[in-house]
């Protein structure tokens, strides 16, 4: 069995129902502490709202007022399966769950038939809860839409990635997708509380002391299943010992990452990110990879480093190799859509590529020149000739005369003042050479004649 807190798929493709699921014996303590309502659940305000799809597939007593089919979209431990269960666990429902990983077409229409067979016997709703479902085919989607079109089911979907390109459009068109994000640390730190002290969790069995509770946000990156997996090996190891707290050498111990003593707040946090950009700058893609794998097995913030990789990929590289921003900003999309540990892998990816491309830092320095300059007032009014010609009136301004279509120009490129006066012959950017950007130090060099004129 997968133990975690929102999914705990069985070796076998069969469906497990929900009654199947209590009576699982020494769950983990994040099964133990799955919210039994949505008043329960932390977080995620905008999804169990008032008003919410959620709140009315609770509470609608009419199926035409409530949604026939939700997808939830967002992280691994943001609350996916929770959501499905606690939906499940509302009003008189018979709550089946199918895992994309296992189940086939075959497990599906069996399902769907039974489902349909029990609501026309006894009137009971069935609540299908499909566990990543971007891991179903096409035909496997394919067999779940005659359910969701009749209500046979209530169709609730889970995925980590983005369902607009994961799941075929007939089925989106009839789901309600709803955003789960990571929980932020207020909310992780009010679901340790609740783990520590509540008869279901520890019971009060263990205390926590401060920079354990730090160290164990930091670990999760947002995950709830893994906060409390963590929590209750640390709780279990402190107990084996004979004692109560838990501080951050224990925790570390019992989850077996020394790094955990790297402070979020403190030197080391900055020290290390100092190092990791100053590195990729260097063009040290070994040191790179080191202070990468630092912040993430001491639980850095897997969206902050591909914020810094994201930034380097322009500061650092710039024009010298273009294709380095595609690449980091892909790293940061796929981290956002995958989660971690899956995530480090485009990390690395983006750390290579821009730690062993060509450098330049000549794009920004001229953006920040061309700053300095209006911030001292330098740059008159536009010339007359590129102002907006479109309105009533414009003409008998003079806006848009002798304008020349660049397009029109030989190689595409016509003669004619683009800056306001005082900037004429004003150079900002200056290429560096390096890289793709020699080419474009060439290329500059005769846009520049035929533009001024010279």
């Amino acid at each position: 069995m997968d133990d975690d807190l929102f999914s705990t798929a069985g070796d076998a493709p069969a469906p497990r129902t929900l009654s199947d699921r209590n009576r699982d014996h020494r769950a983990p303590l994040a099964v133990r502490m799955r919210p039994r309502t949505l008043d329960e659940v932390v977080g995620q305000r905008s999804v169990v709202g008032e008003g919410s799809p959620l709140r009315r597939l609770i509470a609608a007593d009419d199926a035409r007022t409530s949604p026939a089919s939700v997808i939830l979209w967002g992280p691994p431990g943001t609350g996916k399966t929770t959501l499905a269960y606690v939906v499940a666990s509302s009003g008189d429902r018979e709550f089946v769950e199918v895992s994309a990983v296992l189940a086939g077409v075959k497990d599906i229409r069996e399902v769907v038939e039974a489902a349909r067979r029990r609501l026309a016997a006894t009137g009971r709703e069935t609540v299908l809860f499909v566990d990543e479902v971007h891991r179903f085919s096409k035909s496997q989607q394919d067999a779940l839409l005659p359910s969701v079109e009749n209500r046979w089911v209530t169709l609730i979907a889970a995925t980590t990635e983005n369902p607009y390109f994961s799941v075929i459009s007939p089925l989106l068109s009839r789901s309600i997708v709803l955003d789960l994000e990571s929980l932020a640390p207020e909310d992780l730190s009010e679901l340790i509380d609740r783990a520590l002290t509540d008869e279901r969790g520890l019971g009060g069995a263990v205390e926590l002391a401060d920079d354990a509770r730090e160290a164990l946000l930091r670990l999760g990156g947002g995950d709830a299943r893994k906060i409390l997996t963590s929590l209750e090996a640390a709780a279990a190891a402190v107990l084996m010992d004979g004692g109560t707290l838990i501080d951050a050498e224990a925790l570390a111990h019992a989850v077996n990452v020394a790094a955990l003593r790297y402070d979020r707040a403190g030197d080391q946090h900055y020290d290390v990110t100092s190092a990791f950009i100053k590195s990729m700058r260097g063009s040290d893609v070994d040191a790179a990879l080191h202070y990468l794998a630092r912040m993430i097995v001491a639980g850095e913030d897997p969206m902050f480093i591909a914020r810094r990789v994201v930034i380097a990929a322009s500061e650092e590289v710039a024009m010298a190799d273009p294709t380095a921003l595609p690449v980091a900003m892909a790293a940061m999309h796929a981290v956002q859509n995958l989660g971690m540990p899956e995530g480090r892998i485009p990390l690395a990816q983006a750390v290579v590529h821009i730690a062993t491309a060509p450098k330049s830092n000549a794009a920004y320095k001229a953006l920040d020149a061309a700053i300095a300059d209006v911030r001292e007032g330098r740059g008159g009014p536009v010339p007359a000739h590129l102002r907006d010609a479109h309105y009533a009136g414009a003409k008998k301004l003079g806006h848009g005369q002798g304008y020349v279509y660049a397009h029109d120009a030989p190689h595409g490129v016509a003669t004619q003042q683009y800056a306001p006066d005082d900037l004429v012959g004003r150079d900002y950017y200056a290429p560096s050479g390096h890289g793709a950007e020699a080419a474009v130090s060439r290329r500059l060099e005769a846009l520049r004649r035929i533009t001024r004129g010279t």
